[in-house]
């Protein structure tokens, strides 16, 4: 069965001088029929290529299997002296949320979307608890798509109420007090775009509100949005978040004017301004007496909120961080003071916990934590019983407590109890060890020399006793934007690789955050050509040292690491056997027309600029194929619900490979109608996700003898 042919019909486009063909332009209108059948038709084919796969019966029921039958749990969170988190049970394809009460008593569900109506699956993608714990404002999206309606669980009983807000797709909810209860909360919103407004135009002039437990949301308070408010100048790209401090008294406005890519409310932030007011500003949100407390310039990535002191992650100064101490009663210009002076470490993240402040890191790969205490002192280590990540960090039931979830690329996640003050920790219990252990697993962190001189981290995952004779089946993973580190995460499904002799590594490229700030810059914009060669000379260190060979290694990238992996696949087509390209972002030149394209800008550049242009050129893989070449095998994926890389980038990268490519190696476009970006995918998507790369890699690598446990 050959993939459905793509007509082709150039569009010509001139920038700066510089003329750029485009013969699958047509692709870009997913609405049409036309595009609807190709798709279709395209997702046939790879649906039958991958069915046929010797290997992926047995993979799928494999990787079912070390996913593990006992319940999971993730997204920790405590309040009202509870913690809640969402549990994946035994055979449920969605976590649910739920609460574990005061010492003792028994955890309970309050919010299954298993059991919620509707034309596909729901997922809860975010949720955030009032701080006394009695109400819980969840966002619950459909199909993957992340695109949220807020909803409210009353904790004691469970009960959905009434209210619901649709175009929530952040967390950023901040619950009010008043008269010791929590009535209210602001939230940030996307509103609905006009009839006809193009992709471009779906999130704009989004905006912060005030909503009243009980009211209709069409009367909500608008408390910032673009000409609101003169303190705070916002364009129509930028995203006006809010937060709270804990006694309630002041209000922080976080200007978002470039991308989010987590998933949490206080860090991972990039290109952003804040401001700080007193919470009576809410009276009249047209004249909150906002203060600027840091712009762009300050490269602010994290921040912590107490009472009275905003603390900020900076990076102006510091390449690898520094954290800050601003008085939120007098934020202007030199009152900031150094709390964690810029040093080695990479500094990600802070929070607050009683009387201390707690300082996330990130030493040569590893997660680390130091105190320090909120009236003076320096910064303490605190040791950790795993060498690897931080995944979760969250408040604990009792003051001066946090939750910790920690695991690695062997070890299981565990949850812990830490007692600032003292540094002890004790395990809770509340995430066993995973019933497939990675014991037979051995991980090393090793270097590779770019073709600068730059040495890049390379982390090696695989089987113990394994041999370095070139001829392991290895996947070599790169990311490298907006400065976000790709950090050790446990994974019991890999071992259905690892015992097939399979070599799992990751380069931790430029442009992402593993060395701090100038590692990112590094591989910004026109720098991502530096991203892209760092992946390619990871992959020559593999071959080196005899870990694989070319007929042996694949390359994989996800979502932006589509540049990275696209860029070495079209710059070096011999040096692979196969590429995965998951939700990729192949097209960057087109990108900034998508509907998440202008919120990128800040990170990829436009086409608007000729410094723009040129970054975009270079980290575009589409324009970079060429026809008469022998491709390797190439599995690309795509969600229709997929908010942040519409269908369009791996539906036209794969028309233009399976017209040029020579090699009579697959090309497959694998489309799941139900997802999105991957976040809310059920447990059965995931798994048949990974069972069809793993089945497709081992078809084009082969397989080695597994490695003696």
């Amino acid at each position: 069965m050959a993939a459905p042919p793509a007509r082709t019909e150039v569009v010509r486009d001139t920038y700066f001088g510089v003329t750029v063909e485009d013969p699958y332009r047509w692709l870009e209108d997913a609405g049409s029929d036309e595009v609807r059948g190709w798709l279709a038709g395209q997702a046939a084919h790879a649906r039958s290529a991958l069915d046929a796969l010797g290997h992926r019966v047995t993979l799928l029921a494999r990787v079912a299997e070390l996913r593990g039958h006992g319940p999971t749990r993730s997204g920790f969170a405590a309040a009202g002296g509870a913690v809640f988190c969402l549990r994946q049970d035994a055979g449920a394809d969605v976590p649910a949320l739920v609460v574990r009460d005061p010492e003792g008593a028994p955890e309970r569900v309050l919010l299954d979307p298993g059991t919620m109506a509707g034309a596909a699956h729901s997922t809860i993608e975010w949720y955030v608890p009032s701080p006394d714990g009695r109400h819980v404002a969840c966002g619950v999206a459909q199909g993957g798509s992340e695109w949220s309606s807020l909803r409210v669980v009353e904790a004691a009983t469970g009960r959905l109420l009434d209210d619901t807000i649709d175009g929530a797709l952040f967390p950023f909810v901040s619950w009010l007090e008043e008269g010791g209860s929590f009535p209210s909360f602001l939230y940030h919103h996307y509103p609905e775009p006009p009839a006809g407004a193009p992709p471009e135009e779906h999130r704009l002039d989004s905006r912060s509100l005030l909503h009243r437990l009980g009211g209709d949301a069409e009367g909500d308070v608008v408390v910032l949005v673009r000409g609101l408010n003169p303190r705070v100048p916002l364009t129509r790209r930028d995203r006006p978040l809010l937060a709270v401090s804990p006694d309630g008294g002041w209000l922080l406005a976080v200007v978002s004017h470039a991308a989010l890519g987590g998933r949490t409310t206080d860090e991972e932030l990039t290109d952003c301004t804040l401001y700080v007011a007193p919470r009576g500003g809410l009276a009249d949100p047209a004249s909150c007496p906002w203060r600027r407390v840091a712009g762009v310039e300050d490269a602010v990535i994290a921040y912590a909120l107490t009472e009275d002191t905003l603390y900020l992650v900076s990076g102006r100064d510091a390449p690898r961080y520094q954290v800050l101490a601003v008085p939120l009663a007098d934020p202007g210009p030199g009152r900031a003071r150094v709390v964690v002076p810029p040093g080695p470490r990479v500094v990600e993240a802070v929070k607050a916990a009683g009387d201390h402040l707690l300082v996330r890191d990130l030493d040569a790969g590893v997660a680390g934590l130091r105190r320090v205490a909120l009236d003076g002192g320096g910064p303490e280590d605190l040791a950790l019983p795993v060498q690897g990540t931080v995944l979760e960090w969250a408040a604990g039931p009792g003051r001066g407590e946090v939750v910790l979830l920690l695991a690695s690329w062997t070890a299981a996640p565990r949850l812990y109890r830490c007692q600032v003050a003292s540094g002890e920790l004790s395990d809770t219990g509340w995430a066993p060890p995973s019933a497939a252990d990675l014991d037979g697993v051995e991980e090393r962190r090793v270097e590779a020399t770019a073709r600068d001189g730059t040495p890049i981290p390379l982390s090696i995952v695989h089987g113990r006793g394994l041999r370095r004779g070139g001829d392991n089946p290895t996947l070599l993973e790169a990311y490298g934007s907006y400065g976000f580190a790709l950090r050790p995460e446990f994974s019991p499904q890999m071992r259905a690789w690892y015992e097939r002799g399979g070599v799992y590594a990751v380069a931790h490229v430029r442009g992402g955050g593993e060395h701090g700030r100038e590692w990112h810059q590094a591989g910004r914009g026109p720098g991502k050509e530096t991203t892209i060669t760092d992946m390619i000379d990871c992959a020559e260190h593999l071959i080196a040292e005899g870990y694989t060979r070319p007929e042996r290694l694949a390359g994989k990238g996800v979502s932006a690491g589509g540049i990275a992996a696209g860029g070495a696949l079209v710059r070096r087509p011999e040096l692979w056997a196969a590429m995965v390209l998951q939700v990729p972002l192949t097209n960057a030149l087109r990108a900034e027309i998508g509907e998440n394209g202008p919120i990128n800008v800040p990170e990829f550049g436009s086409v608007t600029t000729e410094e723009g242009l040129r970054g975009l050129l270079v980290m575009d893989a589409y324009l970079r194929v060429r026809d008469g070449v022998a491709y390797p095998a190439v599995l690309l994926t795509a969600g229709l619900n997929d908010p942040r890389v519409e269908v369009w980038q791996p539906a036209k990268m794969a028309a233009r490979l399976q017209a040029a490519t020579t090699s009579g190696r697959p090309v497959l476009l694998r489309i799941d109608a139900q997802a999105g970006h991957g976040f809310g995918s059920t447990a059965g998507q995931r798994d048949s996700l990974l069972a069809d790369e793993l089945a497709f890699l081992l078809d084009q690598l082969g397989t080695a003898v597994a490695p003696r446990w």
